[in-house]
């Protein structure tokens, strides 16, 4: 599903470069549930950007799904984003004065899909992340955790490829940590390739392989 090879990402601020990636090479199947892990600064967030087309590496390559990425104009770039990728981010990124419904059905419309179909494909994936009772509800008017349940609704309302989520439960307690996990677990179940950026121990252990980074490298892969 995802091919990686010989990944650089660098920074530059004035006459100074930051090296963040530093030759990475990876491969996930369709399919698989990939934790990445690493201490502050080791790389993790910049590696699933670049992944997931909402940055671009110095160099390297990136195939999905068999296409090379990186070849893409900025137009063809978004529509594969859009069609082919959903995103969970750690703080949410909903639309504070749209509904839960109207803030997952939003990229549906998007999409050029009907009206009624889209608000249709948003119910329902309200409903399997448990919120069917607050199709109405502002993001004002939800706890954290159930923002970040209706950011899992939006990102898997079109059946991604892949799902990218990074640090999903960094700013919830941990019964509402506990609840995304179980969420990410059962799209898992159903076939659903996600690649998770997580500081957590005890969550990664959910995922199929850990990848750690450590200083802008792939150290260790492990099974789980």
């Amino acid at each position: 599903m995802i091919e990686i090879k010989n990944l650089t990402k660098s920074f530059k601020d004035g006459e100074n470069e930051t090296k963040v990636l530093k030759g990475i090479d990876f491969k996930t199947e369709s399919g698989e549930f990939i934790a990445i892990m690493g201490r502050s600064g080791a790389g993790k967030s910049t590696l699933l950007y670049q992944m997931s087309l909402l940055d671009k590496p110095t160099s390297g390559e990136i195939f999905i799904d068999g296409k090379n990425v990186l070849v893409l104009s900025h137009e063809e770039r978004t529509a594969f984003r859009l069609l082919m990728l959903g995103y969970v981010f750690q703080d949410y990124a909903l639309l504070p004065e749209l509904t839960a419904l109207e803030n997952v059905a939003l990229p549906l419309l998007m999409q050029n899909i009907e009206e009624k179909d889209a608000y249709k494909k948003a119910t329902d994936a309200l409903t399997k992340v448990g919120l069917e009772k607050r199709l109405k509800s502002l993001p004002s008017k939800l706890s954290g955790g159930e923002q970040q349940r209706v950011s899992i609704a939006r990102a898997i309302a079109h059946d991604p490829k892949i799902l990218f989520a990074d640090e999903p439960t960094a700013n919830l307690d941990n019964e509402s940590s506990r609840i995304i996990m179980e969420i990410f677990k059962d799209l898992h179940s159903k076939g659903q390739t996600i690649i998770m950026v997580t500081h957590e121990v005890e969550y990664s252990k959910i995922a199929q392989k850990v990848v750690h980074l450590d200083d802008g490298k792939i150290v260790k892969i492990e099974k789980n």
